[in-house]
């Protein structure tokens, strides 16, 4: 009997967590979700089951700003799974907007403790595991943005996290190679979900005005994400951008 391919999911709860980890659930892949509270995780994997999944899904709940907390994390999955071939470093938050001179110290070390640190950790913690399992080697697929490339008004802190996914991507890359761990970026821009409903009504723009933005379905997104996480590690993505045709994004600001 074949050994079901291990895939690692944060932010799995919901959203585009929960999208992509059900996908590799239906492709019979065994899925760790993480995420902060255990309930939307057994909830997700509950879901996905009455849907037919045939994959296994094991819900682990960590906060992947806690360092000590992740460390744990993969020491279960190694327990548990033997070895992981996916990891998914989808968390992430997204603090209320301000100018830089009113933004609180608290909410941009709240971003930056999640959006990077935790893409960090958990980097880190997948390659040492990739690392040393038999067969050697693995794929990262971090969550970038939209705004890994171009800001939206008052968007500083998470901003300049998502620009630091990119370097993350980049080096975590180069660094990988030489083991058989592959380390690409999806970007993705305006997804239709319950975080981006206000959208729909209207968002600042960068010329000050408020004005409704074209959504995607979420189906857009797991088919890309799932594209990538499909190759062989001979082969890699390095980034993917997949957004709402009609958004603003070429022609911001």
């Amino acid at each position: 009997m074949t050994t079901p391919r291990t895939a690692l999911v944060t932010g799995a709860g919901s959203g585009i967590g929960q999208a992509c980890a059900t996908a590799l659930l239906h492709e019979g892949w065994q899925v760790v979700f993480v995420g902060r509270r255990e309930a939307p995780l057994q909830a997700a994997i509950a879901a996905a089951g009455a849907a037919g999944a045939p994959g296994t899904g094991l819900a682990l709940p960590c906060d992947v700003a806690d360092e000590a907390a992740v460390a744990a994390l993969f020491d279960t999955v190694r327990q548990r799974c033997g070895r992981l071939d996916l990891l998914f470093n989808n968390a992430g938050v997204f603090v209320p907007g301000r100018t830089p001179d009113e933004l609180p110290a608290s909410a941009w070390r709240q971003s930056v403790d999640v959006n990077l640190h935790g893409a960090f950790h958990c980097l880190s913690h997948a390659f040492r595991l990739m690392r040393a399992q038999q067969p050697q080697g693995g794929r990262i697929i971090n969550n970038g943005s939209i705004s890994a490339h171009a800001p939206r008004p008052g968007s500083i802190a998470y901003t300049a996290t998502k620009h630091a996914i990119t370097g993350l991507t980049r080096a975590a890359a180069l660094d990988g190679r030489a083991f058989d761990i592959a380390v690409g970026q999806i970007d993705i821009g305006n997804v239709a979900s319950d975080m981006t409903a206000a959208m729909a009504q209207g968002v600042p723009q960068a010329d000050g005005s408020v004005r409704p933005e074209a959504r995607m379905a979420m189906a857009a997104v797991v088919e890309t994400f799932m594209a990538m996480a499909r190759l062989p590690l001979s082969a890699n993505v390095l980034f993917m951008t997949v957004m709402a045709t009609k958004m603003p994004f070429v022609g911001r600001g």
